[in-house]
């Protein structure tokens, strides 16, 4: 095999909670996150140079060690002594800086394409434990799915039956989020809304969206929406327009809603793009693992990730 397509796949927060700040200025989650069917398209090519090469439909993309993908293409080169070396296509879709994770989505994808591409049988814990050193939420991005997220984010906990299918509606306003400022000014003691993670868990295995709908809960949402009033704006406007909840993900600035059918989630998308006049909306889905086909051979060498 010389070369291998993968769809590296955004996540959203169902919920995220702050638990507590530790010694060394990290904060303690707990947080259920969950796969969507919006992804960039991921192409690793062998070649015979020993390099790295790292190419994007966006011009503005890092190539070399600034990128999450090329690091972890170096990675698996210096940990398994590979001297060919990778070229790696990323045609970004999943915005940047949005809370969608979509940069630890594409470095997910580069470990475990490079893991089929030169036959290297390394376990999905492996690949977890490989991705934790670039990024606390990269091995989730490895495992994907509906996951409970513990500690720094990184002890993961994958939840059987999964969140029940839905569609979803991504939001991204134009407005620029720092996850590090957010979190600076997170004011724990000043929190009074907290997910009720537990109830979260039950209505997700009873396969109750309305009752999720009621649950979604973030409340990293008491530092962003101040500096972003839109979002509380666009969260408005989802639920007035059919979502059976609205919730930012992540640290912002994108919001998403819950639809039960594909019509109701077109048409709220279209009255949001018309009354807002953002660019960035997207009609996708809840997405399952059980829809992979990690390590199974399909036409043009195209793999699911």
């Amino acid at each position: 095999m010389k070369t291998i397509k993968l769809k590296a796949r955004a996540k959203i927060n169902l919920t995220l909670d702050v638990i507590g700040k530790r010694e060394n200025g990290y904060h303690d989650l707990k947080m259920i996150m969950q796969t969507v069917g919006l992804h960039d398209n991921i192409t690793l090519t062998r070649i015979a140079e020993d390099e790295i090469r790292l190419s994007s439909n966006m011009s503005w993309m890092p190539t070399d060690e600034r990128n999450l993908a090329w690091r972890a293409a170096h990675l698996i080169k210096q940990t398994y002594g590979i001297t060919e070396g990778i070229s790696i296509d990323i045609h970004k879709r999943i915005p940047v800086a949005a809370g969608l994770a979509g940069g630890s989505a594409d470095c997910a994808a580069v470990l475990v394409g490079m893991n089929h591409l030169f036959s290297l049988h390394l376990p999905r814990t492996k690949l977890e434990e490989l991705a934790l050193t670039m990024g606390t939420d990269i091995p989730y991005c490895v495992r994907r799915g509906t996951v409970l997220a513990e500690g720094l984010g990184n002890e993961l906990t994958t939840i059987a039956p999964p969140c029940p299918f839905c569609y979803v509606v991504l939001v991204k306003p134009p407005v620029s989020v720092s996850t590090a400022k957010v979190y600076q000014s997170l004011q724990l003691d000043k929190i009074t809304e907290h997910p009720d993670t537990t109830a979260m868990l039950c209505a997700i295995k009873n396969g109750n969206l309305h009752t999720m709908g009621q649950l979604l809960c973030n409340v990293l949402e008491t530092v962003t929406i101040p500096m972003h009033p839109t979002i509380a704006a666009l969260k408005s406007h989802l639920c007035a327009h059919g979502a059976i909840g609205a919730l930012m993900s992540g640290s912002g600035p994108t919001v998403f809603g819950l639809f039960a059918t594909q019509e109701s989630a077109h048409a709220a998308a279209h009255a949001l793009k018309k009354e807002f006049h953002i660019k960035d909306v997207f009609v996708t889905h809840i997405y399952h693992t059980s829809h992979s086909n990690v390590g199974k051979e399909k036409k043009n060498d195209r793999y699911e990730i």
